[in-house]
């Protein structure tokens, strides 16, 4: 069998749904936890440390039939900012795109200053990313800045 056709091998192909491609091996699991797929009923393929060209080694996660609302992509670019994220329909990507941070988050993040409005009313979070790089966002009321280690995802 020819080193392609191996490689082909590794991971199922995927007739309808989605894939979330180079995922750093370091993330998967968080990905994995924030997409809820222990949930989720669909076929779920699931595989880390696959040697990568542009990584060194990646992870990937395939969801049969599943399809993500921007929100939820928003989410994982704040676990995994720079994954792709493939649409794949009749065996075939009819999507590519590469996940990154937008400029506004409203709704998807905590802000951990116990002081701020956000936390003593009922009303969304918003924040600014002021640096996609590092995924450095600043709270748009309190105006506390929060790097990416320390972001709550709500």
């Amino acid at each position: 069998m020819s080193a392609e056709k191996k490689k082909e091998l590794q991971v199922a192909a995927l007739e309808n749904g989605t894939a979330i491609d180079h995922i750093p091996p370091r993330q998967l699991f968080k990905v994995a936890d924030m997409l809820s797929l222990k949930e989720l009923e669909n076929t779920i393929t699931i595989g880390n440390n696959f040697h990568s060209k542009k990584m060194g080694s990646k992870g990937i996660i395939k969801i049969a039939d599943k399809f993500f609302e921007e929100d939820v992509i928003n989410r994982i670019a704040l676990i995994a900012p720079n994954v792709i994220l493939n649409i794949i329909r009749d065996y075939e990507v009819v999507e590519k795109k590469t996940v990154e941070l937008p400029d506004e988050l409203v709704g998807l993040v905590k802000c951990n200053n116990p002081k701020c409005i956000t936390n003593n009313e009922p009303m969304p979070t918003r924040f600014d990313v002021i640096d996609k790089e590092s995924g450095t966002v600043k709270c748009r009321y309190c105006e506390r800045k929060i790097n990416k280690e320390d972001i709550i995802i709500l």
